[in-house]
């Protein structure tokens, strides 16, 4: 660089706004799609020093990390680390970002939604998906609550602690019937 690289507080990436006082993978990471370790390993396969600030990359480096995503595939980096394996339509291993991921993941849904699949039905039901416990929580709607036993209620207690009038004696002894 010949001249003083201006500080970018805001910057571009993605077509999101991206903090420029975060360093570069914590950065990253605020894009959708790229986590802590992805980002990583875009920096070091990228050669960009992990303990700069986003803000303090020129233009060149900010376009070289866009451009390094921009096949949905991140080149010398396993497959194990992209987030969508095994295409439904391609069969490919590819690394999705921002607005690709939220279309391809809504597509995903509708996909099983319209064969009727366990998953799909769930999901058009609005439930749980995954497997978690549906008994106690996630509950949604008007609060229900637990209608308690009449000698359990505190008033019923109260009453019966309360000194009572004597009982009128007339007569002694019960019949027996």
């Amino acid at each position: 660089m010949s001249q003083q690289q201006q500080f970018k507080y805001i910057v571009r990436l993605f077509g999101q706004d991206v903090d420029g006082t975060m360093k570069v993978p914590y950065a990253l990471a605020m894009v959708k799609g790229i986590g802590y370790n992805t980002a990583r390993a875009i920096t070091f396969k990228l050669g960009l020093d992990k303990d700069k600030r986003l803000g303090e990359l020129s233009d060149e480096e900010i376009k070289k990390i866009e451009n390094y995503l921009v096949d949905k595939k991140i080149p010398e980096i396993p497959s194990w680390m992209f987030n969508r394996r095994k295409d439904y339509d391609s069969g490919l291993d590819i690394h999705l970002v921002t607005s690709d991921l939220i279309f391809y993941v809504r597509n995903d849904i509708e996909r099983e939604k319209k064969i009727r699949s366990w998953r799909g039905v769930r999901h058009s039901l609005g439930l749980k998906v995954r497997g978690q416990r549906t008994k106690t929580t996630g509950r949604t709607g008007v609060t229900v609550g637990v209608r308690r036993a009449k000698g359990a209620q505190p008033q019923a207690a109260a009453q019966q602690k309360a000194p009572s009038a004597p009982a009128p004696s007339g007569g002694g002894e019960k019949k027996q019937g």
